[in-house]
């Protein structure tokens, strides 16, 4: 004991953050899992069912597969145009000729601050079916409009769409910080070898960025699994009239808040976790093959 008692004052003084972190943290992520084997109305009784909540999840409930395709399909037309719009403006805020880099900066990081709720309800201004924007200028260019909100493939772009103009500037942020990390010697020592543009980035660019990349990718992953105010505000709870804006966050507050499925909503929680798991590792391996890690 007195040999701890000098670590007492340090621990006290940190022990705040855990205390919350159990009570806020620890607590509901194992209660959920305790939850997700019990059938539970958020009132009633609990009552053990064992797997029945998971085997009715994957062979029983065709909504949660159309939430899972719709949740990797958004997660693909947002991802991939978002992380390389990202590089393109981290390329172009690094470039010597540009000014008012500061500027710039914070333009673009803005929309990453901005009230979530209050974009999507602006965004759906823009992609409503009678009086939007976009539709009002298709019909003033005599262009056929477009039923945002009721079609499963534009409903997933216009959310998509959100979360490109939220996450670019991000993501643009993080790609400049890997890129002014970079020396300048390796560049200059690449130009006097005679190495062309194209092979400055192949070579030392595009590997020296990899770890950077792999960064967002994996943060675009978790977050782009976990979307649920820009399908809520833009579709409502159904997703749209064709469930093409139904993502699996959505659907689990469905099941939980809405039918007060709360057992049945917990097994949906730790399959996502499951999902997000395994995509990120995915992700990883793919971003990171060719390196010793």
């Amino acid at each position: 004991m007195k040999s701890l008692r000098p670590y007492l004052a340090p621990y006290l003084m940190i022990s705040p953050f855990y205390l919350l972190f159990m009570v806020f943290g620890l607590f509901p992520i194992l209660f959920s899992l305790y939850l997700a084997f019990h059938a539970w109305d958020g009132l009633g009784e609990m009552k053990f069912i064992g797997l029945r909540n998971f085997t009715n999840l994957i062979t029983d409930d065709p909504d949660f597969w159309i939430s899972v395709g719709n949740t990797f399909a958004i997660w693909f037309m947002s991802t991939v145009p978002q992380l390389f719009a990202a590089l393109v403006v981290a390329f172009l805020l690094n470039a010597a000729f540009l000014k008012f880099k500061d500027g710039f900066r914070a333009i673009y990081f803005l929309p990453n601050i901005t009230s979530i709720v209050a974009v999507a309800i602006i965004f759906g201004s823009f992609f409503g079916t009678e009086f939007g924007l976009i539709n009002g200028l298709l019909g003033a260019a005599g262009l056929p409009r477009i039923d945002w909100l009721n079609d499963t493939l534009w409903v997933k772009a216009a959310i998509s769409l959100m979360v490109i103009w939220r996450w670019t500037g991000y993501n643009a942020i993080i790609y400049l910080a890997g890129l002014q990390s970079i020396p300048n010697d390796l560049y200059e020592a690449a130009t006097i070898d005679g190495a062309s543009k194209t092979q400055q980035f192949l070579s030392i660019t595009l590997p020296l960025l990899k770890p950077i990349i792999l960064f967002t990718v994996i943060l675009s992953t978790i977050g782009g699994m976990q979307l649920f105010t820009e399908p809520m505000i833009l579709t409502g709870n159904s997703g749209g009239a064709t469930k093409g804006g139904l993502t699996l966050v959505l659907y689990l507050y469905n099941q939980a808040f809405v039918n007060q499925m709360f057992g049945y909503a917990s097994a949906i929680a730790w399959v996502l976790f499951i999902l997000i798991g395994a995509f990120s590792f995915i992700n990883w391996k793919f971003v990171s093959r060719g390196e010793r890690v």
